[in-house]
Formats: C-alpha cells, sequence, structure tokens
C-alpha cells in the first residue's frame, strides 16, 4: 500500500494481466472469441488508462521525488524489495504507454484477422512490463519488467508481422538481449558496492570514479540499442518495416524512449563522474546519428523504412539534451520524447491506413490522395509538421530546448544538432509531397475510401495532444521541472565535491 492506502501503480501494474486472463478463459467459436478478446482488450486498455489520469491528476508537480510509493518485502535476504512509484520523469511515460495500448488494440481492430486472441494478449502483457518498468523502484524489479518488454514484442513482429517477420524478430531480440546483459553485470556490481537494489538509495550512493566509467559503459551498451543511437540502430528499420501497424506504434511510442529513460535514471544522477568524461562520446554518437540517419532517410523508397531512420535521427537530437545536463537541454530531451512518442506513433498509424487499402508501403505507388482522402491529408499533414518541428506543435518545442541547452555546451554542438531539423524537413515534405499531391494516376487510389469513424477515433487524440503539447507545452513541462532541477543540482554537487573536498583538507 502507497500513503494514501490504495495501491494504484499496482492496479495501473497489473490489471492488464487480469484482462488477459479474460480473454484466455473466453470460449466458442474462432469469431466469436477473436470479437471477445478485441472488446475485452480495448475496455481493460481503457480502464487502465482512465487510471493512470487519476495519476496523472494526483500527481504534486512540485514534489521532485517519488511519490505513490508501494513496497512489499519480497527478498529482504539479498536487499531485493517489490517497490513501485513514479517521479516527474516517469508519470507522464506511464500515461503515453496506457494511451497508445487502446490505440493500437483500435488500429489492429480490422487489420489483425489470425490468432486474434493471442494477438490481444501479447498487447496486454506488454502494457503490463511497459508500465511496470517505468514504475519500479527496485533495480531488479526494473530489469525483469524491461526485459519482459522483449517477449510480447518479439511475439507481435515474429508471429504477425511481414515476409521477412522472422529475421527482423531475431535480430531485435538478440540486439536488445546482448547489451541487457551488460547492464545485468552492472547492477550486480552496483549491489556488490551499494549492498542494496533500491532505486533512491543508489541515487544518493558515491561509486568510486573508476568504477563509473566501466558501469556507464554497461549500460551504454544497453541504453544505446534501445535508443537506438549509432552504430547499433540497424535492428528498428528491419523491426518496423515487418512489423504490423501497431507494432510499430507502440515500438516507436514507448518502447524507444526505455533507452533515454535509463539514461536519466541511471547513468546521470548515478554516474554523474562518467557522464561527464564520456559526454564528448554521447555528442559524437548522437551528433552522427541525427546526419546520417537523415541522409539515409532521405534515400528511402518504403514509407515505414522512412520513418524509422527519421526515429533515429529525431532520438539522436534526445541523446544530445540529455548529456548536456542543464536544465533546457534535459528538459527539451524530455519534451522530445513525448513528442516523438505521439507524432511518430501517429506517422505510422498514418502509413497503416493506406496499406490497408492499398497494400503497399511503395512511395512511389502512392500520389495524389488529397483529392480522395482530404481528412487523411489534413492529419497527415498535422503529424508531419509537428516531426520537422514547426512552431504551434509539440515537436518545436523540445527540439528548440536541446538547442538552447546545446549552446551553453558548445556552439558547434549546436549547430551540428541543428541540422537534423534542416534535413528533415527535407525528407518529411518530400513524402508528403509524393503521397498527398499530384494527380491520381491509378485505378485502386481513384476508388481509395477516406478516414472511417474507427480511424478518426484513433487519430483524434493524437492531433489534440500534438497541438496541446505546441501551444501550451508548460503544462506538462511543469510535471518534471522539480525533479529535472533537483537531479542537476545533484549532479553539479556531485562533480564540485572532490574539489571542495581537496580545498578543505588544505
Amino acid at each position: 500500500m502507497n500513503a494514501a492506502g490504495f495501491p494504484l501503480l499496482s492496479l495501473i501494474t497489473w490489471l492488464p494481466l487480469v484482462g488477459g486472463l479474460v480473454i484466455l478463459a473466453v470460449r466458442g467459436d474462432e469469431e466469436t472469441v477473436a470479437a471477445n478478446a478485441r472488446w475485452t482488450a480495448l475496455w481493460t486498455s481503457l480502464i487502465v488508462f482512465v487510471l493512470s489520469v487519476l495519476l496523472w491528476v494526483r500527481f504534486d508537480p512540485a514534489e521532485p521525488g517519488f511519490q505513490f510509493v508501494e513496497s512489499v518485502a519480497w527478498l529482504p535476504q539479498w536487499g531485493i524489495t517489490y517497490r513501485m512509484g513514479v517521479d516527474g520523469i516517469s508519470v507522464l511515460f506511464v500515461l503515453l504507454s496506457t494511451l497508445l495500448t487502446p490505440i493500437c488494440i483500435l488500429a489492429s481492430w480490422e487489420a489483425v484477422k489470425v490468432r486474434v486472441r493471442e494477438y490481444m494478449l501479447a498487447f496486454l502483457i506488454l502494457e503490463t512490463m511497459m508500465v511496470g518498468m517505468f514504475s519500479a523502484m527496485d533495480f531488479v524489479v526494473f530489469y525483469m519488467f524491461f526485459e519482459g518488454v522483449l517477449i510480447p514484442m518479439y511475439l507481435i513482429i515474429g508471429i504477425w508481422g511481414g515476409p521477412r517477420r522472422v529475421y527482423a524478430a531475431i535480430k531485435f531480440f538478440l540486439y536488445t538481449l546482448a547489451g541487457s546483459v551488460l547492464m545485468l553485470l552492472a547492477l550486480l556490481a552496483m549491489w556488490y558496492q551499494a549492498g542494496t537494489t533500491d532505486i533512491p538509495t543508489l541515487l544518493h550512493t558515491s561509486f568510486p570514479a573508476g568504477m563509473q566509467t566501466w558501469l556507464f559503459l554497461a549500460f551504454l551498451a544497453s541504453f544505446a540499442v534501445k535508443v537506438p543511437m549509432w552504430p547499433v540502430h540497424t535492428w528498428l528499420p528491419d523491426a518496423h518495416v515487418e512489423a504490423p501497424t501497431a507494432g510499430s506504434v507502440i515500438l516507436a511510442g514507448v518502447l524507444l524512449k526505455m533507452g533515454g529513460y535509463g539514461f536519466l535514471r541511471f547513468s546521470l544522477p548515478m554516474l554523474p563522474v562518467a557522464s561527464a568524461q564520456l559526454a564528448p562520446l554521447m555528442y559524437a554518437l548522437s551528433v552522427i546519428a541525427v546526419i546520417y540517419t537523415s541522409l539515409v532517410a532521405l534515400a528511402q523508397t518504403d514509407m515505414k523504412k522512412l520513418i524509422a531512420y527519421s526515429s533515429v535521427a529525431h532520438m539522436g537530437v534526445v541523446t544530445i539534451g540529455i548529456f548536456t545536463v542543464n536544465m533546457q537541454g534535459i528538459s527539451g530531451a524530455m519534451f522530445q520524447m513525448l513528442s516523438h512518442g505521439i507524432v511518430s506513433a501517429a506517422l505510422f498509424l498514418c502509413v497503416g491506413v493506406v496499406y490497408d487499402r492499398i497494400h503497399t508501403r511503395e512511395i512511389a505507388r502512392y500520389g495524389g490522395l488529397a483529392d480522395r482522402m482530404p481528412a487523411y491529408a489534413f492529419v497527415f499533414m498535422v503529424f508531419t509538421m509537428a516531426s520537422i518541428g514547426l512552431p504551434g506543435t509539440s515537436g518545436f518545442v523540445g527540439e528548440f530546448l536541446v538547442l538552447v541547452g546545446a549552446l551553453q555546451v558548445q556552439f558547434w554542438l549546436a549547430l551540428l544538432g541543428s541540422l537534423g531539423m534542416i534535413l528533415g524537413a527535407a525528407y518529411a515534405l518530400w513524402l508528403y509531397r509524393r503521397i498527398i499531391f499530384g494527380r491520381i494516376t491509378r485505378d485502386d487510389l481513384r476508388a481509395i475510401l477516406d478516414l472511417s469513424p474507427r480511424e478518426i477515433a484513433v487519430f483524434a487524440p493524437l492531433v489534440v495532444l500534438t497541438l496541446w503539447m505546441g501551444v501550451y507545452p508548460s503544462s506538462f513541462s511543469s510535471f518534471w521541472d522539480a525533479t529535472v532541477g533537483a537531479m542537476v543540482a545533484q549532479h553539479q554537487a556531485a562533480l564540485h565535491l572532490p574539489a571542495v573536498l581537496a580545498a578543505a583538507t588544505r
């Protein structure tokens, strides 16, 4: 129980599994089972979303520490506790996870026709793992949820994906698992040094400078794959292209944020000396990701692959902001992650809409859709503008703050990072022009239908959020300002502590 006497976080975390059990208990013919599975998954995910909104409403933004804390002794002889809580960094990621899950289920309503029960079950298990990962306050519990995400996503790609789905699923699994093994070794080293796996305790534990470097590199091996950073990004385009539409939505919307969240939760506050020493390495990898993958995106002929490479470039901006370790940079990174979680997910949904009708993602196959699909053209335009950072949309705020933070570190870092915006405008507008404008030359495009009521219900909340975040950004940034401010202050104090101690001993 938490201080309020009600385990709200645990309810949000584990309720999807209850819905999964209900789906497993359904009996009947294949059509009945599929229909019941869809409705059970949708209502379960909607209830979880409402509970997460309650969590968001009751959250106190002025408090920098963890709130809604729940703690149950699990393995006390090893100092391991089932402990859950959220702070300003994690609370909105919980909300993002619970928002995108019902959207994914709605988006899959007609697209998925085989093994529907198993598909819906996989998404509910995935929701539990995502929420648990963002809420865990014990390192071992975090690691279990962090790795648990792999299993349902592996199945979603490998069973319901495209022609090369098995290759993409195995590549995704091996890349992420290999990096996570090194994080497990780092976890064991920190437990041996501190005698606990409690995250709030580890946040205030001073690890030796030499040890910090090795711990940082071990974390980097895991989190860089998840972001993904160059050069360990090659699994992402394959996974996106082969995954079903909803799989790409949750992969871009939430799973790519696991790496950034890991840097903010563990690398920066727990390993401040190593973070400062290796920041130039992080800047270099991030700038390469921003420029290189943007150029690669320009050369793509597949819509999904183009958006996948754009995700790598946008997350490169995020890692630049994180390692500036100032208020503007980290706030910009947080905003960019949330914005990307909504905008990139929506762009994959836009691809899914036309793919469900024409069954191809080749850019050259389309053109002139504005004549037949005006509502679709409007929705696609909103998310394209947000992707390139148009003022008034969510994409502008995060990129602007990251550049402000980067300018405080070095002019060239901000200049090279800003190239991603220029190249982003090039490939995003090129894609939009090829798909939406021009003349319709193919018969199947002349008969294509505009957005259905179900598809409008999928896009409407994402459009509202994209514009809300762009017009009134402080309503979101206020949730993490206190937490980020405390983190930056702690980081700066840790870097100056050796000098202070040396001066005191003279």
